[in-house]
């Protein structure tokens, strides 16, 4: 996809769900949508394009069969949907939604959406239940070039300001002999959303956290041990290209922090197959030891 707005059919497939096949049979025999042609003959589809397929995928997913939805005007389109986020909101609908802001790059549209999820699940399972299968969705569509990264990161920096206000927001002060729960992101490593989220879930418990952000060198985490004492360190690795050095960094970590429990998160992690160190847990452990559900 270019960051025009063209897109090819498989990349419509990829970023609404509904089959390339269904979306031919859809635009031969109902005229949805109707795609342009390159100076070659190659046919692509616009933003229109793929915002209508999003919200017609919504409406058939919800009982409108497509020979109705065929028929309605934009309008009544945008009302049905409407209606349907009145009445209920279910996974499926903030994920086409969240979609859709981030292909308009509407703050406001996502805002409303990450509101009407946060009043029917809460702010925690907002984030676990919505927002992290959304980046995992579209972490694989920015792989595949089906969106430009540029979107990305329009919704990484608002959900980023959602974490820290929420965070910020937190009316819990630690107990003296709160246990200290030390978080950061390794050098070269810049996606933080997942540490970010998991600081605001300790502090929500009346944990002590020292948070360090991305990148940090491990020599930085070397010198202050004399200052940080903590009880739990967690860290991330989302970058396939450090695979390589995953076993080495997580020896080094635990030279660092001898007998601490450390935490990893993360794509890397969870798809190496190696032998951790003792004292050293992946993401589930963490989400056991949080209970978050």
């Amino acid at each position: 996809m270019q960051s025009t707005g063209k897109y090819s059919i498989r990349d419509l497939e990829r970023l609404s769900g509904v089959k390339a096949h269904t979306i031919r049979i859809w635009e031969k025999r109902y005229g949805i949508i109707k795609p342009e042609r390159t100076d070659t003959n190659i046919r692509y589809y616009s933003n229109e394009d793929l915002r209508q397929l999003l919200n017609i995928s919504v409406l058939n997913n919800h009982g409108f069969k497509i020979s109705v939805i065929s028929e309605m005007s934009d309008a009544e389109i945008a009302r049905r949907l409407s209606d349907l986020q009145v009445v209920k909101q279910d996974k499926d609908n903030y994920q086409e939604n969240l979609l859709l802001s981030m292909i308009a790059l509407n703050e406001a549209q996502f805002n409303k959406t990450f509101h009407s999820a946060v009043v029917n699940r809460g702010f925690e399972q907002t984030v676990i239940s919505v927002i992290f299968p959304f980046f995992e969705r579209i972490g694989v569509m920015w792989q595949t070039g089906t969106i430009n990264p540029a979107q990305e990161h329009f919704i990484s920096n608002i959900i980023r300001q959602k974490i820290i206000a929420a965070t910020d927001a937190l009316n819990v002060t630690p107990d003296t002999n709160a246990q200290t729960v030390l978080l950061f992101l390794p050098e070269g490593e810049l996606h933080e959303l997942g540490v970010l989220f998991y600081n605001y879930a300790f502090r929500a418990r009346g944990y002590k956290t020292v948070y360090l952000g991305q990148s940090v060198p491990l020599e930085s985490l070397q010198r202050i041990t004399g200052i940080c004492h903590p009880d739990l360190v967690v860290t991330a690795m989302i970058n396939a290209s450090q695979r390589k050095d995953y076993e080495h960094f997580t020896q080094l970590l635990a030279k660092t922090f001898p007998g601490k429990k450390i935490f990893y998160t993360g794509l890397v992690p969870s798809s190496s197959g190696i032998k951790l160190p003792k004292h050293a847990y992946l993401v589930a452990d963490l989400i056991a030891l949080l209970r978050l559900k």
